[in-house]
């Protein structure tokens, strides 16, 4: 089901989880680039841990994607920095997020826009182009391809913050809408986990 959500403002937060996720803006993000002062202040105030299994929040802050079943990953927290920096949400964005299944990245982005619409990879697929327009499109994982539907929704100029596979790398990726197409710039090579609702349909070989 699709879920439209607004901004709000956060709840304090105060947790054991503290140093691990200063930690990890000090040690992975800051160290790779990720600087941005409006990325640094989400990920500082977001509980990562509370968006992973229990039995996985000891690692939530661990540079390494977490398993959250069905086949899906959390993303390493190196890998949201990098997409939030990149995509640079603005107040006035409507933004679509494809999520794997954690609502972390969603989280993250939703007091810094006008209005959000989460989708389930499965419900991407079968978007059709239908619902409000999006200026901005993340996508939580590395995809073959972008449906058509999920392009279809995107303003002409709107951006495409994914993963991208081909030939079985991942790297990060930004997409621009124009016209009816969305072209991408690979910006560098990085683990991300694969969606596989986002494979490319595989051919007959003989």
């Amino acid at each position: 089901m699709t879920t439209v959500v607004s901004p709000e403002q956060d709840a304090p937060t105060g947790n054991s989880f503290t140093a691990a996720r200063r930690a990890m803006i000090d040690s992975q993000l800051r160290t790779s680039g990720v600087t941005a002062d409006v990325t640094i202040a989400r990920m500082r105030s977001v509980p990562r841990e509370q968006f992973v299994p229990a039995a996985m929040r000891d690692v939530a802050y661990v540079d390494r994607a977490v398993p959250l079943g069905d086949g899906h990953f959390l993303p390493s927290p190196l890998v949201h920095g990098m997409m939030l920096q990149e995509a640079a949400p603005l107040p006035t964005d409507n933004v679509v997020v494809v999520d794997c299944g954690s609502g972390y990245l969603a989280e993250l982005v939703r007091p810094l826009v006008a209005g959000l619409t989460i989708l389930s990879p499965a419900e991407a697929q079968g978007a059709a182009g239908k619902g409000a327009k999006a200026d901005l499109i993340l996508i939580d994982g590395a995809i073959e391809q972008l449906p058509a539907g999920l392009a279809n929704r995107l303003v002409d100029g709107g951006r495409v913050v994914t993963g991208l596979v081909q030939d079985g790398v991942t790297s990060l990726a930004r997409g621009r809408k124009s016209g009816s197409e969305v072209a991408f710039l690979k910006l560098g090579e990085i683990g991300i986990p694969r969606l596989p609702e986002f494979d490319k349909p595989k051919g007959w070989s003989f």
